[in-house]
């Protein structure tokens, strides 16, 4: 599991990085506000577009699909029961838990990880394609309902088509789908434009970190300690349960369980900095569960090799 050290070695110290220029003031108090921006509306779009156009399309709509809807569905599930039965949270509350809980990093971390362990980028990408075309349009809806108190079946049906990463991750599987081969000049600014957004979205996490201490009594601990029991205990247990019964085994069987240990994405936080809702407690799990998925993933590559 060297490439999975080597990956979590190379996140943290951007994120350091990105914790130095907040500390220094370097970019500005506006600085979270305009970089979550710049990802939400260019990069990640970019991002997702080149990387779903370029994956196979077999790879896409695999097993590994199943697993990944499956554990991400219940994982959600779970948080959004606790949070709304017990903790009484509002929509856009539990929705960015439920999304902290169950929204996994498989661009950030997964892909990385794909390439230094399994040496196959693409097994991230059926996660990715889940996420960005099932999970996404559903909760930016659900935040937008939130935000602006009030929706309507016109609201509801053009949200999705409004928003920049679903409509580059449709895109690129149309693309992927068609087989259709993009000339150099269209292709390769996208790709540089879209390298740039996995660095920013970390340097912005870590500009965030700087004066907030994780945990904060008031910052809805709560909901944090939940849904980051839920990301790293719960959803690689329904993973290895849903792979089995699949009937998947071997590399495939560890790649999925792995992929469902990730640690919660950035992009949950993103939405949140976004829609301003929920942002202590996405930024939070992200930051407790990048750490501590990095013990859960050594453990299940001893388990399952």
């Amino acid at each position: 599991m060297g490439g999975v050290l080597t990956g979590f070695a190379i996140i943290a110290a951007i994120i350091a990085v990105g914790y130095l220029v907040g500390r220094a003031r370097i970019l500005g108090d506006g600085a979270p506000y305009v970089l979550s921006r710049l990802v939400f509306f260019v990069l990640s779009p970019c991002l997702l577009f080149t990387v779903l156009a370029g994956a196979d399309i077999h790879v896409l709509f695999s097993l590994s699909l199943g697993v990944g809807a499956v554990s991400s569905l219940v994982s959600i599930a779970i948080f959004a029961l606790i949070a709304v039965f017990v903790f009484r949270r509002r929509l856009g509350e539990t929705v960015i838990g439920s999304l902290a809980a169950g929204y996994v990093n498989a661009n950030n971390i997964g892909i990385p990880v794909a390439v230094y362990v399994f040496g196959d980028p693409a097994l991230s990408a059926p996660v990715l394609l889940f996420q960005l075309l099932v999970l996404a349009p559903v909760a930016l809806t659900l935040l937008d309902i939130a935000t602006t108190g009030s929706t309507s079946f016109t609201r509801i049906l053009l949200g999705p088509i409004r928003n920049p990463l679903i409509i580059a991750s449709v895109l690129g599987v149309l693309v992927s789908l068609t087989g259709l081969e993009l000339p150099d000049p269209v292709i390769e600014p996208l790709r540089i434009i879209g390298a740039a957004a996995v660095p920013v979205v970390l340097v912005g996490f870590g500009i965030s970190l700087h004066g907030r201490r994780p945990l904060a009594a008031g910052s809805g601990r709560r909901d944090v300690v939940v849904a980051s029991f839920v990301k790293l205990a719960m959803m690689p247990l329904v993973a290895w349960g849903v792979a089995t019964l699949l009937g998947l085994d071997g590399e495939l069987l560890r790649a999925a369980v792995v992929l469902a240990a990730l640690p919660s994405a950035q992009n949950v936080f993103n939405y949140a900095q976004r829609y301003g809702i929920g942002e202590t407690v996405a930024r939070d799990t992200v930051l407790i569960t990048t750490f501590g998925s990095l013990p859960v993933l050594l453990a299940i590559a001893l388990i399952t090799s």
